[in-house]
């Protein structure tokens, strides 16, 4: 009985002595390749590390201060130039460079010119929590903003000295002296379009706690919570510093890699700032910089020989705890592959994990998902049919209104209602121009289409308008089939009626004018003499136009033009060069004159 025994223990262990020798498999992999690796690092570790850790044990706490102040000091010069970009956006923005170029032509600007700077300020000063305050001064150091009625504040001959300096760069200035909780920094702006000349100033005070960076350094190391952090100006006044003013400019005052405080010597790591021309001192205690060395140099050794035998061991339970649910799921995957989508029972290993969890459910969810799938699309196959015949449905409709118009035109021509029959001719031709198109062919028309849509347009409204309008079209007839977005020229033939005409008393002209003013390019302007606008309206209406803010939110007065000029823009890239495609010119008593530009293609070429 007991060698029987013994012979069916052998016969396993044989069995497993086998098993061993297939060593393709992930847990053998995992096993072979973790042992290996740790056989390395210990061998690395008795014959190198051993006899170097002292040695980098005491130079560990001199590089983290090293490094600790070179990452303040790119936190620093970070927060500078966060500081040089958004003044640097205020001073490039064109309002205040068209308001700075008034002022440098000796035109005050009025009291609503500089409220308009408010909106301005507030944009950019909330890209930084930093920025206490924005101030713009002219050339002649008069304050345009803030709106407070005086010119109390102005800018000291010193500061306008190291602006000029530095020649539209960012300087600063240190401490503020009207106020100490805040660093005075100022730019000088120049007119981009009047050759760089010197056109106003630029004033931003920065809170002095905005350069605090203590709390970044936290978690740096055991002693980094001793550090301290000492930041100073070109001039050697302290700006920002964990000690007071006067203890911090004796240290200041001092060289060399320590310093002392208080009789206390202390490690001291100075950088500077290109950005600002400050300095930053890093500060920390001898003591704590070489305290626990030798104990630290122990605990290493002991964690290795620990680590050494429970790496083994995890690693072995590890490979077992990741391969065994693996091969489950292998098993589930490849019946898959016959057909039979079928769930992972969830449960039945002692070994499980979060990762190994969330891929069975995620496998699972993926099963039900696929399950669901195939019935949606078996579905979709049912309602395909019903889709296609809604899609016929909504194609024959338009086709209905046509025929219905058609209907009436030869019913008022039996009549002998001439007119009528026109206008219904016309209404029929602009609804087929506008809803009738062909698939695909919604975007770009010629610009005879499109001139004969807005005629059909001006005969409409002629009949409502009877006598008081009266138009016409001049076209090269070389440039009939140029391409041109569609629906582009009648939003602005509506806009002169509605506008010009019918805001004059007596009847009024509208013209359409269509002509080549330079090669590659053609010019449609369309024209009115209605009682046109003064300079403050126009202003209004080219803003709204750029900025699609319509200028009687009542009647949405402006949208229709703004919708023109962003589809311009889409289709014409680069031609407005940064500015407004459409060109509005108007006088009071003159009328209006609305133009813009399209690119004539060259032979060969197709946009439309």
């Amino acid at each position: 009985m007991f060698k029987g025994e013994e012979g069916l223990h052998v016969g396993k262990w044989a069995e497993r002595v086998i098993n061993l020798r297939e060593i393709n498999t992930l847990r053998n992999q995992i096993f072979a390749g973790f042992t290996l690796t740790m056989l390395l690092v210990l061998t690395f570790a008795g014959t190198f590390i051993y006899r170097e850790v002292s040695m980098l044990l005491k130079h560990s706490a001199e590089r983290h201060i090293e490094q600790t102040a070179i990452q303040a000091d790119g936190r620093l010069d970070a927060l500078l130039e966060q500081i040089d970009s958004l003044t640097t956006q205020v001073a490039a923005d064109s309002y205040v460079q068209k308001l700075l170029a008034m002022e440098a032509k000796g035109s005050l600007s009025s009291f609503n010119e500089r409220q308009s700077l408010l909106p301005i300020a507030n944009n950019y000063m909330a890209y930084s929590s930093g920025i206490s305050s924005l101030e713009l001064y002219t050339v002649d150091n008069r304050r345009l903003f803030p709106l407070d009625g005086t010119n109390m504040n102005r800018i000291s001959e010193d500061a306008l000295a190291a602006a000029d300096k530095k020649k539209g760069r960012l300087a600063w200035m240190g401490i503020d002296p009207r106020q100490q909780d805040s660093v005075l920094a100022i730019r000088r702006i120049n007119l981009l379009d009047h050759s760089y000349s010197a056109g106003g100033y630029l004033v931003a005070r920065v809170n002095r706690e905005y350069f605090n960076m203590n709390e970044s350094n936290a978690k740096g190391s055991a002693s980094a919570r001793e550090g301290i952090m000492l930041l100073s100006d070109g001039e050697g006044n302290p700006i920002l510093s964990d000690m007071e003013d006067e203890v911090a400019r004796t240290v200041l005052a001092q060289t060399g890699g320590t310093v002392t405080i208080g009789g206390e010597r202390m490690l001291a790591v100075r950088q500077h700032s290109d950005a600002a021309g400050w300095r930053l001192v890093l500060l920390m205690p001898v003591e704590a910089a070489t305290e626990g060395i030798s104990v630290l140099r122990t605990a290493i050794y002991v964690s290795v020989g620990i680590a050494a035998f429970a790496f083994l061991l995890l690693t072995l339970l590890l490979s077992t705890m990741i391969t065994r649910p693996l091969q489950k799921l292998r098993r589930s995957m490849r019946s898959a592959r016959f057909g039979g989508l079928k769930e992972i029972p969830a449960g039945g290993s002692r070994f499980r994990t979060l990762e190994i969890d969330e891929l069975n459910n995620t496998y699972n969810q993926m099963v039900i998902y696929m399950n669901e799938l195939i019935q949606v699309v078996y579905e979709k196959e049912i309602t395909q049919s019903r889709t296609e015949l809604q899609a016929l449905q909504a194609q024959i409709n338009p086709h209905f209104l046509f025929n219905t118009l058609e209907a009436f035109y030869w019913s008022l021509e039996e009549k002998e209602e001439s007119e009528l029959a026109q206008t219904i001719v016309a209404m029929s031709g602009l609804f087929r121009y506008v809803i009738g198109s062909a698939p695909g062919n919604d975007e770009w028309v010629t610009v005879r289409d499109e001139l004969e849509h807005a005629q059909r347009y001006l005969q409409i409204m002629k009949m409502r308008l009877i006598d008081r309008l009266h138009w016409s079209i001049e076209a090269d007839s070389e440039l009939w089939r140029v391409p041109i977005p569609k629906l582009i020229i009648q939003p602005i033939v509506e806009n002169a009626i509605l506008h010009g005409v019918e805001s004059r008393i007596g009847p009024g002209e509208v013209m359409i004018r269509v002509s080549a003013t330079k090669p590659g390019t053609a010019t449609i302007a369309i024209i009115d003499d209605g009682p046109g606008m003064d300079e403050e309206t126009l202003t209004k209406l080219r803003q709204s136009i750029e900025y699609a803010v319509p200028q009687d939110p009542k009647k949405g007065a402006g949208i229709a033009m703004s919708n023109v000029e962003r589809r311009l823009k889409l289709y014409y890239p680069g031609r407005a060069e940064g500015g407004s495609s459409l060109q509005v010119e108007s006088k009071v008593g003159a009328g209006t004159i609305v133009s813009f530009d399209i690119t004539i293609p060259s032979e060969g070429d197709e946009q439309a």
